[in-house]
């Protein structure tokens, strides 16, 4: 697992198969281990990059508001760094955040885009009340109770009652979270322009992935970025939440690999 010092935050990664870059970001309060099973299905014909955005996983925090820009200038030099010219740009929730403002700044070093169970636009303001409250919390508190209070928004009732090793690995990945880093994205996340009225200028491949029954972004805002990009695909995965990768990971990985292979052709 390298680091690349990066806008003067050390950045953790990994860097694993060869072939056309993906890069794929992840959600929040996660790490880049939330990409395992993605990892293990596109390596063996592709170039994984999973990235630990700042102040999560073994990256280093920033002081202040860690904004999206702020974390898409982070993979851009990581590309940099890699050799990396362009990518498909992967991200879930909090990543496909990023992965829109990287689009945004970066438009002609993107090949493809994944956006799951994510939404374009900015927060309400009780929304960014809330998301101000939660970083208080976290630096108060620590990250258990955020952990607790988000488990089951993220997972189906089927999934906590059936699967505790995925409700352990989404948790542990939750409780290992920097308090600061938790804080420093959140205050970004409330701060985070309205990607609307971006979403019709994207001219490249997209797969818009969701689980049906996410409760935190629900299906509807798929559907509505589904019809603002001309020619994206729209996949429901059925009996999943908000972690849709992990939950129905080999569903998920069919859907992804039939993307790329039609980015790449």
């Amino acid at each position: 697992m390298p680091f690349s010092n990066l806008n003067n935050i050390q950045i953790a990664y990994d860097d694993q198969g060869s072939g056309s870059a993906v890069v794929l970001i992840h959600g929040f309060p996660f790490n880049r281990s939330l990409w395992n099973e993605q990892i293990d299905a596109l390596s063996e014909s592709h170039r994984v990059i999973t990235p630990d955005l700042r102040g999560f996983g073994e990256s280093e925090s920033s002081s202040g508001t860690a904004t999206m820009t702020m974390m898409a200038e982070d993979i851009a030099r990581l590309m940099d760094v890699l050799e990396i010219e362009n990518a498909t740009l992967g991200g879930l929730s909090m990543g496909g955040y990023v992965v829109l403002a990287f689009y945004k700044q970066f438009r002609a070093r993107v090949r493809g885009l994944v956006l799951a169970d994510t939404r374009p636009q900015a927060d309400t303001e009780e929304a960014k009340e809330g998301r101000t409250q939660q970083a208080e919390r976290a630096l108060a508190e620590g990250m258990a109770t955020i952990a607790d209070a988000m488990l089951p928004k993220l997972l189906t009732p089927e999934t906590v009652a059936k699967r505790p090793s995925v409700v352990k690995r989404i948790r542990d990945m939750m409780m290992s979270t920097k308090p600061e880093g938790a804080a420093a994205a959140l205050l970004g996340m409330a701060a985070r322009e309205d990607q609307t009225q971006l979403l019709s200028t994207i001219d490249v491949p997209t797969l818009i992935m969701v689980g049906r029954d996410d409760a935190i972004t629900p299906v509807q805002d798929s559907q509505k970025m589904h019809e603002r990009i001309t020619g994206s695909r729209l996949v429901i995965l059925e009996n999943a939440g908000h972690v849709s990768n992990v939950e129905r990971a080999e569903t998920f990985n069919e859907e992804l690999r039939s993307f790329l292979d039609l980015v790449v052709s």
